[in-house]
């Protein structure tokens, strides 16, 4: 059984760079669309209106951030957001006090639970933002975290 298997892996691993070498298969260049002024943003309010177009949001208690209260290391915390909100279209999180605060933004399917689960870093102690848009109003809670040791180069 595992020489066929090795067999199987060999002749499809020859005829992909035979198919390669011949030009049938062309690497391109795959990018994601990014908001790259999101990201660049050195303010909450500008990654906020960069992110969705305006940086009002209704602090609303159907959203829970799950986050450390202290965290030993700025340059690993660990936090999830879940809401309770129905039509989840997309959840970020930022970090307040970072040099730039968008830490992630997370674009969900249709039907998908409100839940994300990710690692940020934490330059000090500041407030984590978790941005949720539910049908098509956007929503925000905050949580603030500790941090003793310093992950954004302090």
């Amino acid at each position: 059984m595992q020489r066929r298997s090795f067999l199987k892996g060999t002749l499809a691993g020859s005829a992909v760079a035979v198919a390669v070498g011949a030009g049938l298969l062309q690497p391109r260049l795959v990018l994601a669309a990014w908001p790259k002024s999101a990201f660049e943003a050195k303010a909450v309010q500008d990654a906020v209106s960069g992110l969705y177009g305006s940086a009002e949001s209704t602090p609303s208690s159907d959203i829970t951030i799950k986050a450390p209260d202290i965290a030993e290391n700025g340059a690993v915390v660990p936090v999830s957001v879940s809401t309770t909100l129905g039509n989840v279209t997309s959840i970020g999180v930022l970090v307040e006090k970072n040099p730039t605060p968008l830490a992630a933004n997370f674009e969900l399917a249709p039907n998908a639970k409100g839940y994300i689960s990710t690692r940020i870093k934490m330059g000090k102690t500041s407030s984590v933002i978790a941005i949720v848009v539910a049908g098509g109003k956007t929503y925000s809670a905050r949580k603030e975290v500790k941090v003793t040791i310093g992950g954004c180069g302090g």
